[in-house]
C-alpha cells in the first residue's frame, strides 16, 4: 500500500538520507556490533548533511525544520539502511528538545549549535536501579547550595551513555514531594561526574549504553533547566512524541527484517524447491506484509496527529504498544523462515531479533502502555465509585 503523507520534497529528502545511511552508516555498523559503540564521526557527518536537530531554529544553527515527517524519515532509513542502534533521534528528539523547550535563551545559544553540528552528543538520565517506568522513585538528589546544585547518585541504561559530551539528569530536589524532581545538565569535564563501563546488551549492539555515577557533582544554577521541581512535568511533556518516535523505528526494522527475509526465501532451496515456493513461506510473508501495511497506517496517522499538535497521550501508547509487539512477532517469523541461519548473528535478521527484544520495555513498557489505554477507557481502579 502506499503511504500518502509524503510529498515530493519529501521522497527527495528519503532518497538523500538513504544514500547516506548506504554510504556512511550501513558499511561500518558491523564493526560498531562489535566494538559496541558507534564512532564519533558518524555524528559529525550526519551534522554536516543537517541531518541532527533539524527542528532547531536558524538563530542557534538549525533550519527550523519542524514538519516531523523529516524526522520520520531519518529514523526510517537510519533504521533500514544504517543500524537500529545508531541513535541520531535520540540526541535530534528526545533530547535537544528538553533545551528548546525549557532552556533560556543563553542556554540555547551555548548548547544548541554544538548539537546540530555533532560535535556534543546527547543523553538523558532518567532510569535508575530502583526507578524504570516510576519516575517518581527516583533518588539521585541534587542539593540547592546557593550558586550551584550539589548532585548525587547514580543512573543506569543510560543510551548514548559513553559518547554524550552534555547529559540532562532528572535528580530529586524536593524530598517532601513524589515529584520533586528538576532536570540539570552535566557537562563532560564536570568534576565528579563518572561513567562505568560499555554494558554488554542482547541487540542494539551499536548503541552505547552505561551507568552514570555523580559523586559530589557542582552543577551551576546556569545549568537548571526550566523550573526547580517541576522536572517531572518537563519530562512527561515529550513523552507522547517519544513514543510515536520508537513506533517509527520499530516498524522500519520489522520492515528491513522483512526485506531480508523475501530475498532469502528466493535464494534458499530445500527438498529441491526454493523456499519461497511452499505455501508456508508465502502464507507467512503474507501475513507479516499486511501487518506491515496496518502498522504504516496507524503511525503515519499519529504523525499527521502530532503535527497538527493534536496526538494524544492514548495513541501514543497505541502506537507504541502494537508496533513494538508486531516489530518482535515479524521479527521472530523471519528468523524462523531463516532456519538456522537464522540463529547466526551473520544474518541481519539475527541481529534485527536481537535488538527488538528491548522495544517491549524502553519508552514505557507494554503493561504501561496497557495501563494507559485501559483508563483513557474509564478503567482507572484509583477512581472507583464509592
Amino acid at each position: 500500500m502506499d503511504r500518502s503523507i509524503f510529498d515530493e520534497d519529501h521522497e527527495m529528502f528519503r532518497d538523500s538520507v538513504r544514500s547516506f545511511m548506504q554510504k556512511e552508516i550501513g558499511p561500518h555498523a558491523e564493526r560498531w556490533n562489535k566494538q559496541g559503540i558507534v564512532d564519533r564521526e558518524a555524528f559529525l557527518k550526519a551534522g554536516e548533511m543537517g541531518l541532527l536537530c533539524m527542528w532547531v531554529p536558524e538563530e542557534y544553527g538549525g533550519i527550523g525544520m519542524s514538519d516531523f515527517r523529516y524526522e520520520q524519515i531519518v529514523m526510517e532509513e537510519t533504521t533500514r539502511f544504517g543500524d537500529p542502534g545508531v541513535f541520531f533521534t535520540l540526541h535530534s528528539r528526545l533530547v535537544a528538545p528538553y533545551i528548546g523547550t525549557f532552556g533560556t535563551d543563553e542556554q540555547k545559544a551555548r548548547w544548541l549549535p554544538t548539537c546540530v553540528s555533532g560535535e556534543n552528543i546527547l543523553a538523558v538520565a532518567m532510569t535508575e536501579p530502583g526507578a524504570g517506568s516510576d519516575l517518581s522513585g527516583i533518588r539521585c538528589k541534587a542539593e540547592d547550595n546557593g550558586d550551584h546544585f550539589l548532585l548525587n547518585g547514580s543512573k543506569t541504561f543510560i543510551s548514548n551513555g559513553i559518547l554524550a559530551d552534555i547529559v540532562v539528569v532528572a535528580a530529586r530536589t524536593d524530598a517532601t514531594s513524589k515529584h520533586g524532581i528538576s532536570l540539570l545538565v552535566v557537562e563532560r569535564d564536570m568534576e565528579g561526574f563518572e561513567r562505568g563501563s560499555n554494558m554488554s546488551k542482547m541487540g542494539m549492539k551499536t548503541q552505547d549504553t552505561a551507568e552514570l555515577f555523580f559523586n559530589n557533582v557542582r552543577v551551576p544554577k546556569e545549568n537548571l533547566l526550566g523550573e526547580v521541581n517541576r522536572g517531572f512535568y518537563h519530562m512527561m511533556h515529550g513523552l507522547a512524541e517519544e513514543r510515536l518516535i520508537v513506533a517509527c523505528g520499530f516498524m522500519a526494522n520489522a520492515h528491513a527484517a522483512f526485506d531480508a527475509t523475501v530475498e532469502y526465501v528466493q535464494e534458499r532451496k530445500l527438498f529441491g524447491q526454493f523456499l519461497a515456493d511452499f505455501q508456508n513461506t508465502r502464507f507467512k510473508l503474507a501475513e507479516m506484509r499486511t501487518e506491515l501495511d496496518v502498522g504504516y497506517a496507524f503511525v503515519d496517522r499519529c504523525v499527521e496527529e502530532h503535527n497538527k499538535g493534536k496526538l494524544t497521550t492514548e495513541d501514543a501508547a497505541k502506537a507504541k504498544l502494537w508496533t513494538s509487539e508486531m516489530e518482535n512477532r515479524i521479527t521472530d517469523e523471519c528468523v524462523q523462515l531463516h532456519g538456522g541461519n537464522g540463529f547466526m548473528t551473520e544474518y541481519e535478521v539475527c541481529r534485527r531479533h536481537a535488538s527488538a527484544r528491548v522495544s517491549r520495555i524502553y519508552a514505557g513498557s507494554s503493561e504501561i502502555m496497557k495501563e494507559i489505554i485501559a483508563r483513557s477507557l474509564g478503567l482507572d481502579p484509583r477512581k472507583k465509585k464509592a
